[in-house]
């Protein structure tokens, strides 16, 4: 009887979900907590702030984007950005970005790697030559290398002297110049990224590597690129995201040809008087550097991944 009591008995009643009660609860009292409305009182100020100097600036933007002459929805003014000329300028800004970020890691690399492996005396007055130069004014920065690159310049007046084939080359007002350019303005950001990660690779590893009976060129590959290979994808997405609104050396440097978004957008509002235009091209600077972030955090997670694969085999 007990038996079949037992099999006959309903299943009890599963537990009742806990109720939110508890939860606010938990809210009522960090919100009750004094030293959490200090810490709201202080960072209100600074949502505030970014309220209103960072998000309703993009938001106007992107409405004015939005708008036709007549004030109705429109997308035309990002179909413009996409046809003919602007399409073009588009593409070199583009272009110009890219060869900027690989001509900088190339000799930004060259460059941190040799200050890394020097004393700590040598390695920081090596630091501050790099560094220095990019607190002097960008526009006497500018002037100074169309001083050395000019026709008559030091660098063409030295290949001359030397009897260099072709000199005097033309170095300004062409791609050559703007690279140049915006290769100086970012290579303190690429030296100091990779000068960062280089300083905090354990060199245990390679001489570990070398004991093993690997030659420089496999640990280097094998060994050394892969411990810096962060900091070259960072280094590389900062240079190609600044170098997407530089405004000043193209400008100084470039000729036609050499146009890019930013005089673009600067022509279209203090000539044509066109802020629609304008704001289209805007968003659209905004949107390839957040590709450029979701890149660099793509990139790092893979990264990642491939280094816990290694780790698990």
């Amino acid at each position: 009887m007990t038996m079949a009591g037992s099999v006959l008995a309903p299943n009890p009643a599963p537990a009742a979900a806990p109720s939110p009660a508890p939860r606010k609860q938990r809210t009522g009292r960090a919100l009750s907590d004094r030293r959490t409305r200090f810490g709201l009182l202080n960072a209100t100020p600074v949502v505030v702030y970014l309220l209103i100097l960072f998000i309703y600036p993009i938001f106007s933007t992107l409405m004015l984007s939005l708008k036709g002459e007549d004030g109705a929805f429109t997308l035309h003014w990002y179909t413009d950005a996409f046809r003919g000329a602007n399409l073009e300028i588009l593409l070199t800004t583009l272009r110009i970005s890219a060869e900027t970020s690989l001509l900088a890691l190339g000799i930004g690399f060259l460059l941190a790697s040799a200050i890394s492996r020097l004393k700590p005396l040598w390695a920081g007055l090596a630091m501050i030559v790099v560094v220095v130069p990019h607190f002097i004014s960008a526009l006497v920065r500018t002037y100074g290398w169309i001083i050395l690159l000019g026709d008559n310049g030091v660098v063409n007046n030295v290949l001359t002297d030397l009897h260099f084939p072709g000199a005097p080359f033309q170095l300004l007002y062409n791609e050559i110049g703007v690279v140049i350019g915006t290769t100086a303005v970012m290579l303190p950001y690429t030296v100091l990224l990779l000068y960062a990660v280089m300083k905090g690779i354990d060199r245990r590893l390679l001489a570990a590597a070398a004991s093993m009976g690997a030659g420089r060129i496999t640990i280097f590959r094998r060994v050394y690129v892969p411990l810096v290979a962060p900091g070259l994808v960072n280094a590389g997405v900062l240079s190609f995201i600044l170098c997407l609104g530089y405004y000043l050396t193209p400008a100084l440097m470039g000729g036609e040809k050499q146009t890019m978004v930013a005089s673009l957008i600067d022509e279209q509002v203090m000539k044509q008087n066109q802020w629609n235009g304008a704001s289209a091209l805007g968003i659209i600077l905004l949107l390839l550097t957040f590709a450029g972030l979701l890149l660099l955090k793509l990139l790092k997670s893979a990264g990642e991944a491939l280094r816990n694969r290694g780790t698990a085999s």
